[in-house]
């Protein structure tokens, strides 16, 4: 209701101003569905997925622009660690889990190629915003979260 109301008198917060400045509607790392557990009532939604600058948000659509709301943010450099997480939800398919220190986020892709991609992507983004690895050095994850580092990966 307040968001009516600021729209209706013109005192629209910029979602510049959101999300420590992360333009997340422009030119992102990845883009994607997946199905994500919910937080408090642990239901399965399909939501659409955007990871940019260290941060992973999702929508409830894919049409996202500058005016879009995320349903929720991940700051990545909270994470600790990101893999397959097949042993826990043996009746998903394609599934993987993002833990910090205090929470284990669970989610599905739509195939396992999704799933390394989205792990080899959320892995790097928690090495680039750890910056325990220089720009120089190619940093790979497989598919159980395993950091491979070097030249032939």
């Amino acid at each position: 209701m307040v968001s009516l109301w600021r729209a209706a008198v013109g005192v629209i917060q910029k979602a510049e101003d959101d999300y420590d400045g992360v333009e997340f509607w422009s030119n992102p790392e990845r883009t994607g569905w997946l199905t994500k557990q919910g937080e408090y009532i642990k239901t399965w939604r399909r939501r659409w997925f955007v990871l940019k600058q260290g941060k992973l948000f999702w929508f409830k659509d894919s049409n996202v622009n500058r005016f879009s709301r995320p349903r929720g943010v991940i700051p990545v450099n909270s994470s600790l660690t990101v893999k397959g997480a097949e042993d826990i939800l043996f009746n998903k398919r394609f599934p993987f889990e993002l833990s910090t220190d205090s929470e284990t986020m669970y989610f599905v892709a739509d195939s396992d190629k999704e799933k390394e991609e989205w792990i080899n992507s959320i892995g790097r983004s928690i090495v680039q915003q750890s910056r325990s690895v220089t720009d120089s050095e190619v940093v790979d994850y497989d598919c159980n979260g395993k950091r491979r580092i070097g030249s032939n990966v």
